[in-house]
């Protein structure tokens, strides 16, 4: 299961990857969420905290995507890498 902001549905992954990944402020990342920036923070934290966890979660996430993305019948003409 993947760690989440206490009572809230954003995940630490993926506020690791808006304030890391994307550059984004801790604390413009708070307030499109509704969070404390101090939750914000304890997210960045925890992935680091964790790394193997983190690492296991992401890689289940990534074998998911992969999974569907060749079981899911598209339209034809639908490319969801070309946009």
């Amino acid at each position: 299961s993947e760690p989440h902001v206490r009572g809230r549905r954003i995940s630490v992954r993926q506020i690791y990857a808006l304030v890391e990944e994307r550059g984004e402020d801790p604390e413009a990342v708070a307030d499109r969420f509704d969070l404390d920036v101090a939750d914000v923070y304890h997210a960045l934290a925890y992935y680091h905290d964790h790394p193997r966890e983190m690492r296991e979660v992401t890689e289940s996430r990534d074998e998911a995507i992969k999974t569907f993305d060749e079981t899911v019948d598209r339209p034809e003409g639908v490319d969801p890498d070309r946009v």
